[in-house]
């Protein structure tokens, strides 16, 4: 057992044994001082049976004051000291990972918010998972890595949700570096640069890509989209396809055809079940518990001390005040 202020335990029982101290201290100053006046047949009277028997009571009585006065010091000093407990743990966690690819072209504009909002969802249904975010234009940037701090996650989606009310002559916070290359909406580009973000790759884990895109792109990839997804197959990873436009386009099919080749899906982003068929496919993958770094996790551990302080309490006033009568 660890004391974390044992400081502080030192002086709640040097501040006991000093009222302690002074009590005694005044008992006996006046003991003497009543023992000092002359009473005319004092002697006989201390000789009675009743007379012995309380000051015997009463001599038992002090001393159980300062027996519980003691203990009572005790358990406050070691309570005050603060007890801690350290116990090492092995986190685990769930083996799937999550990469979520925002398209965040001039012809996203309109639907990113609600893209947003289902990225939002899905982070409310996924438990143990470690969830990433790239944005793309002409060029990706990582939003955050894969993590499963969900509260770090949530907080970032909620940032992103706000950067998208802006004015179109400015460049949103989250924005800056998606728009470094020539062209705009490079989905070949952006799919790859999420299939990058997975890490420990010699590791078997289920990994998964949700990408959220109309496929309309202007300009020249540097990978195509049927490339990125070939990539993506090669290193076990699914890909997800969001799609905000109406099914049936040939740029709709071409997303369709690239997700399905992975083994993923195609969902349009207005579907009712869109988020439930999504969480539902992603987590039919098994995954396997994965043990992180041991930590050790230090808690208070009062135990008994605080029983002992509170009985201890309650029985020196209760003795005290019948000692007094």
């Amino acid at each position: 057992m660890a004391l974390e202020t044992p400081w502080l335990g030192i002086a709640v029982a040097a501040l006991g044994a000093a009222a302690v101290v002074i009590g005694l201290l005044r008992a006996w100053r006046g003991g003497r001082t009543a023992s000092g006046n002359t009473v005319v047949g004092a002697e006989r009277v201390r000789a009675l049976p009743s007379v012995l028997r309380a000051a015997r009571t009463r001599a038992v009585a002090l001393a159980g004051v300062f027996l519980l006065a003691v203990v009572a010091i005790a358990a406050a000093a070691v309570v005050a000291a603060r007890p801690m407990e350290e116990q090492i743990v092995q986190p685990e966690t769930l083996s799937r990972d999550i990469m979520l690819c925002l398209d965040v072209s001039g012809s996203m504009v309109d639907v990113d918010g609600e893209v947003v909002d289902v990225f939002d969802r899905l982070a409310e249904d996924f438990e143990g998972e470690r969830i990433g975010l790239v944005i793309f234009n002409s060029s990706p940037v990582q939003i955050f890595p894969l993590t499963d701090d969900y509260a770090y996650i949530r907080d970032q989606l909620a940032r992103m949700r706000d950067s998208l009310d802006y004015v179109y002559d400015e460049t949103p916070e989250h924005w800056v570096g998606t728009l470094n290359g020539a062209g705009a909406s490079l989905v070949g580009d952006g799919l790859a640069a999420c299939a990058l973000g997975f890490d420990h790759p010699d590791t078997d884990r289920a990994r998964s890509i949700i990408l959220a895109t109309d496929n309309e792109v202007n300009g020249a990839e540097t990978v195509t989209l049927e490339e990125a997804a070939a990539y993506a197959d090669s290193l076990g990873v699914r890909v997800f396809a969001i799609d905000p436009t109406t099914p049936g386009s040939e740029t709709s099919l071409g997303l369709e055809q690239a997700s399905i080749q992975t083994g993923g899906g195609y969902f349009s982003l207005r579907d009712a079940t869109t988020v439930e068929s999504v969480v539902a496919e992603v987590q039919a993958e098994d995954a396997t518990l994965l043990e992180g770094e041991p930590r050790i996790v230090r808690a208070d551990a009062p135990g008994p001390w605080l029983v002992v302080l509170a009985v201890a309490a309650l029985a020196l006033v209760l003795v005290a005040w019948r000692t007094r009568t």
